[in-house]
């Protein structure tokens, strides 16, 4: 088993909640992170390591219209990271699974899949040595193994437990007491699959989670079967990177650490423009090497403040008195004077006027904040704005969520708030009045 024979399934399916509002309009594997879709770090991965084909697993119209319009059937992918022979990108066909399990055994089954499959959740990204997992799996002749990570809050996880030859003997999703387990062991969401494993799909228990509980989980269905009923799953030591991009929270930490190196897949952005320090500017064509230039210069002039690590995209505009730590922000967008940007992450085409304050905080694609030296507009606190949002002069938004496509009239305070219609605006408005 070698790693260009295996097929890789994302299963993408899901309202991603807790990322919301930034996957109200997009699928979450193609929320931009870093100037690129999230799925694309471990897409990338992987296919510098050998694999040549990548299924998407997807469930609903938005998932697969945003990754089909972006990676279509992966010519330009494998253009974008000088890989060839390229990548072939299929997409589940429209059959409605009930779980990314499910997912896996409908490609399975449509594809006439007869290769291992290494199944991959779109929001994850990782560095993992391919080939050590691949030995490691026949070694112990394996069906499935599981990558497994160390983290702060196990709940939050499958929580894993191993024998001395490191085969799962027990599988907790999500557990309420973590002590009562005796493990720290997670599991990552990655699953290298040996092709017998359609066997399994096809048992009358598997069968009956499917038809009578409407669901077939990896964590919550699939993997405790396979605990239970003995078949060879082993756990492999994830020893490396991996960021599971769930929350705005763990969205901004992933973003600040790659910045910082910690993704083996991408140590540079392009091209620095501190021999120190990790400030990145993008852009290869004439009119965005000269933005960058300008943005050097500024910099090493002391005219604009960057600390820490950044990233700043294509065609982007930085004016005098702006100071940027920890952030990125993406192609297209205009940082007027005297704006101060601190852990955050500013997506592409976004406009904001003089005296801007983001301070850890998502303001999604095409926004317009307005704000002046007299009436500054704050946004800070964990806030994250979705696409499309304008919001007034002198505003502050803390600690709040504000949906697609909604207007914020001037001088609004907005705290803990959710705000997902125009109605709930005008009746924040009203409450300001």
């Amino acid at each position: 088993m070698d790693a260009n024979e295996l097929k890789v399934i994302l299963p993408v399916g899901g309202e991603a909640k807790r990322l919301q509002p930034l996957t109200a309009l997009v699928s979450k594997a193609c929320v931009r992170l870093l100037n690129r879709p999230i799925v694309e770090f471990s897409m990338e991965s992987l296919a510098k390591q050998g694999v040549k084909t990548f299924i998407f697993g997807v469930k609903g119209y938005t998932n697969y219209k945003s990754l089909y319009d972006y990676f279509k059937e992966g010519i330009g992918f494998s253009a974008r990271h000088n890989i060839s022979p390229r990548v072939h990108i299929k997409y589940q066909p429209n059959i409605l699974d009930v779980g990314s399990a499910d997912s896996v055994r409908i490609n399975f089954e449509y594809y006439k899949i007869k290769d291992p499959v290494f199944g991959v959740q779109g929001d994850n990204i990782f560095d993992i040595r391919l080939k050590e997992m691949i030995e490691f799996h026949k070694s112990k002749n394996a069906l499935m193994t599981l990558a497994l990570a160390s983290v702060e809050k196990p709940e939050e996880y499958g929580l894993v437990n191993l024998d001395s030859d490191q085969k799962v003997k027990s599988f907790v999703e999500k557990p309420k007491d973590v002590k009562s387990e005796g493990s720290k062991l997670v599991n990552s969401g990655l699953y290298l699959m040996s092709p017998e494993i359609k066997e399994v799909f096809k048992k009358d228990e598997v069968k009956k989670m499917i038809y009578e509980n409407k669901r077939l989980d990896f964590g919550m269905d699939l993997i405790p079967y396979l605990v239970e009923k003995d078949y060879p799953v082993y756990g492999y030591f994830l020893d490396a990177t991996w960021f599971d991009i769930g929350t705005p929270q763990r969205y901004l930490d992933a973003m600040v650490k790659i910045l910082y190196g910690r993704l083996k897949t991408i140590d540079e952005f392009e091209v620095r423009i501190d021999d120190e320090k990790p400030i990145f500017v993008q852009g290869q064509s004439v009119e965005s090497v000269e933005k960058r230039e300008e943005i050097k210069a500024l910099y090493k002039k002391g005219k604009i403040t960057i600390n820490g690590a950044a990233l700043i995209g294509r065609h982007t505009l930085i004016e005098e008195n702006v100071s940027i730590t920890d952030s990125n922000i993406d192609n297209f967008s205009v940082v007027r004077r005297n704006s101060i940007i601190e852990h955050s992450a500013i997506l592409d085409r976004n406009f904001l006027e003089e005296g801007t304050l983001v301070s850890n905080s998502i303001v999604g694609r095409h926004c317009y904040i307005k704000s002046s030296s007299s009436k500054r507009t704050k946004i800070h606190g964990l806030s994250v704005l979705g696409d499309n949002v304008t919001v007034g002069e002198g505003c502050e938004i803390v600690a709040s969520k504000i949906w697609p496509n909604l207007s914020i009239p001037e001088g609004i305070r907005i705290i803990n708030k959710v705000i997902r219609t125009q109605e709930e605006v005008n009746t924040l408005v009203k409450e300001n009045t």
